[in-house]
């Protein structure tokens, strides 16, 4: 029975070795010439998958069957936070849904592998580090991926109001919303200005203003921007003046941002209070007692011990 497994299974590669080697299949592509005539252009898929790198064509595939299946196993709720935070990151065209799952479930096997092969897994501490080990590297991609988010909300929210400030004076000086907008997104860097120009592009794509401000609004996280986005929206539904609102929208940022740096700084004291407790004053009442205990003791010291 084992020889004629083999054989079939032999016999069932070089078949399928012969098809892949003598196929041809041919893709008709419809060119457009200089002359305005149109030709039709055949081309050999063997000959362009064979253009690929080896790797390519046999790790490619494998690691996108291994991404549908992470992704299947996974809970449908997981995967949707996890690309909205790929989202709000600004990592969700670099890296799909199924990488970062592929990466998780790869980190994940390797802390489990070397866990269990590890010649100090029979020790009682061991087996409850081994799994705890195990669940930090299968979440470590997450929490990279939220930390980046949120960090990069953070200097959306604080990038608004500058930048709102400069598209007010620009369209206070003669330019139009999205000139306005084109100006201040070619001339400063940072994660805000990128979502400019990915609006500015959807723009010129075909979207309308309203859907191009409200997908701005929906791949951020900033409460602030949301609002300014109704502003412009509802500004432009009722033909208000689009400078006005842009003034009363920059002056109403300025203001909350400096009630959350009030806000912050009334909380220092807070928070200087573990660090004094527990930090500062046990060595200020060291220095301070330790000499005069010392001394009480040197003095105590003949009488308890004659």
């Amino acid at each position: 029975m084992t020889v004629i497994f083999a054989s079939a299974t032999v016999t069932a590669a070089l078949s399928l070795l012969v098809y892949t080697l003598f196929s041809r299949r041919k893709v008709a592509n419809v060119l457009q010439t200089a002359d305005g005539i149109s030709r039709v252009a055949v081309a050999d898929v063997r000959e362009l998958q064979l253009s690929q790198g080896a790797g390519r064509r046999l790790v490619g595939p494998a690691f996108s069957r291994f991404g549908e299946w992470a992704q299947r196993v996974s809970p449908q709720g997981r995967v949707e936070s996890l690309h909205r935070q790929l989202v709000l990151a600004g990592l969700a065209q670099r890296y799909p849904v199924e990488q970062i799952l592929i990466l998780k479930f790869v980190l994940g096997g390797a802390a489990t592998a070397a866990w269990l092969f590890t010649p100090f897994r029979t020790i009682p501490f061991a087996i409850l580090v081994g799994p705890l080990t195990v669940l930090i590297f299968f979440f470590l991609p997450e929490y990279f991926i939220l930390r980046t988010a949120r960090d990069r909300q953070l200097r959306i929210q604080r990038e608004l109001a500058d930048t709102l400030d400069q598209v007010t004076m620009s369209v206070e000086a003669g330019l139009g919303f999205e000139g306005a907008l084109e100006r201040v997104a070619q001339s400063g860097s940072g994660p805000f200005n990128d979502e400019l120009k990915r609006t500015l592009l959807e723009m010129q794509l075909g979207a309308s203003r309203t859907d191009a401000l409200r997908n701005l609004a929906d791949r951020t996280d900033v409460p602030d921007l949301k609002s300014f986005v109704f502003a412009i929206v509802q500004s432009e539904e009722y033909g208000l003046p689009i400078a006005q609102v842009l003034r009363v929208q920059a002056a109403e940022l300025r203001d909350k941002r400096r009630q959350r740096a009030e806000e912050r700084a009334f909380k220092i004291p807070v928070l200087l209070i573990m660090p004094l407790a527990f930090g500062i004053f046990p060595a200020l009442f060291i220095v301070l007692l330790g000499p005069a205990a010392i001394r009480i003791f040197r003095d105590l010291a003949p009488a308890i011990n004659p």
